[in-house]
């Protein structure tokens, strides 16, 4: 959205919560100064402890998540509207469509299948008419992923070295806390599929996020959430691989960014997410017990006398580490993928910074400081319900770069086979 009469720049929408201040926190330490920004939420008061909090001088705006003109004005009053505030199939659905409606260019943290779908069933061809940009996911979940696949078809193509194939993102490394946001969202979206069983069609196809399902290859389910031997994807990899709790959102999203470029990345392109779990000899077990243990939290989200007990246990919306932690906190996914012309690539994004809370925060930041000032660097776009790949693309990486991200990709070798 270019549109300089509009009031602000930037409306940070759950200013008070515990990203959403982190967010704040960055823009208020990196945007360039004449960047008008606004924080909002439901709470004056804690939106006024926020801004004295940061020593900024920015306006309040107040409006509830459920007041649908309220937001519709918000939405008029800013170019881009920055928001925290999940789980956002209960509290984003308005204001995403606000959004798409004037105009307004949008990002969030979703790592939400079902909202996403709905997001870009209700907004999609809205917001093409009206030009604004719709980027859900530009978090954890899910910039590392779609931009780690972007570099690397980028290298690719630059070398002339045909389309990507089997392609695998190994989580090599990584050290942070679960986030209460998104445990409430799995709660929620458990919720919404025992009340519709239909909708665990949605989020169990591999496609479910597709402009158009019935054009995708059929690939199958591409390993979502089986163990797999280091060195099936990587002669450099040891051990067993689990699958990485986050896949099976991360793998949509980056499949939809290949099907909005009209497949670029191939029609052969083959997509999955794993974890490492050490190279030792037990590691078939731990991956097993990674494996084990994500389907038994979701069960045990799924029926009433667990879900009283992991209620209590697990952290709740709004908490989240201390400074320490955050700081301390990391990650390194590492990409591996064939090309059609037999040749082996890699990609690399790796930050500091606990992964849900610290690095995030640069992440969305930084997507809303590429929509306001990179305009002429961003990907060409008509607008609509975008990834942040499509969305955003090389304006992101060079942001994130500036901000201390690796995000690299290179040739590996002649293949092997595969």
């Amino acid at each position: 959205m270019t549109d300089r009469l509009r009031e602000h720049d930037i409306v940070v929408y759950g200013a008070s919560g515990f990203v959403g201040v982190l967010v704040a926190q960055h823009l208020a330490e990196h945007a360039p100064p004449d960047t008008r920004i606004a924080l909002a939420g439901r709470d004056e008061a804690k939106l006024a402890g926020v801004k004295a909090r940061l020593g900024v001088d920015w306006p309040v705006v107040v409006a509830d998540a459920a007041d649908g003109p309220a937001l519709d004005r918000l939405a008029a009053s800013t170019r881009v509207v920055l928001t925290t505030v999940g789980p956002y199939a209960k509290y984003g659905r308005v204001l995403a469509h606000a959004c798409a409606a004037a105009g307004t260019d949008y990002v969030d943290l979703t790592g939400e299948v079902l909202f996403a779908r709905q997001s870009i069933d209700e907004n999609h061809e809205l917001a093409r008419k009206t030009g604004a940009r719709i980027v859900h996911s530009c978090g954890f979940d899910s910039i590392p992923s779609d931009l780690g696949v972007h570099v690397l078809h980028a290298q690719v193509q630059a070398d002339g070295a045909g389309e990507l194939t089997a392609t695998t993102m190994v989580v090599t490394s990584m050290r942070g806390g679960l986030s209460g946001g998104t445990v409430d969202s799995m709660r929620h979206q458990i919720d919404l599929m025992k009340n519709d069983p239909s909708l665990r069609r949605v989020a169990a196809s591999p496609y479910s996020l597709s402009p158009d399902r019935a054009a995708e290859p059929d690939h199958g389910r591409q390993g979502d959430s089986v163990t797999v031997p280091g060195p099936e994807v990587d002669p450099a990899l040891r051990g067993t691989l689990a699958p990485f709790f986050m896949a099976s959102y991360n793998t949509r999203v980056v499949r939809r960014s290949n099907a909005l470029r009209d497949w670029q990345y191939g029609r052969g392109f083959r997509y999955r997410e794993l974890m490492s779990v050490g190279g030792s000899p037990l590691s078939p077990v731990f991956a097993t017990a990674a494996k084990v243990g994500f389907g038994v939290l979701a069960l045990g989200l799924m029926l009433p006398p667990t879900r009283f007990v992991l209620d209590r246990l697990l952290p709740k919306p709004g908490q989240g580490p201390d400074e320490r932690s955050r700081r301390e906190g990391h990650f390194t996914f590492d990409f591996f993928a064939t090309t059609t012309t037999g040749v082996r690539y890699s990609a690399r994004v790796r930050a500091k910074g606990d992964p849900g809370y610290a690095a995030t925060a640069v992440m969305l930041g930084e997507s809303a400081l590429a929509l306001v000032l990179d305009r002429d660097a961003l990907p060409p776009s008509e607008g609509g319900v975008l990834t942040p790949a499509t969305a955003l693309g090389d304006a992101l990486v060079a942001r994130l770069r500036a901000a201390g991200f690796e995000i690299t990709a290179g040739k590996r070798s002649a293949a092997t086979g595969g």
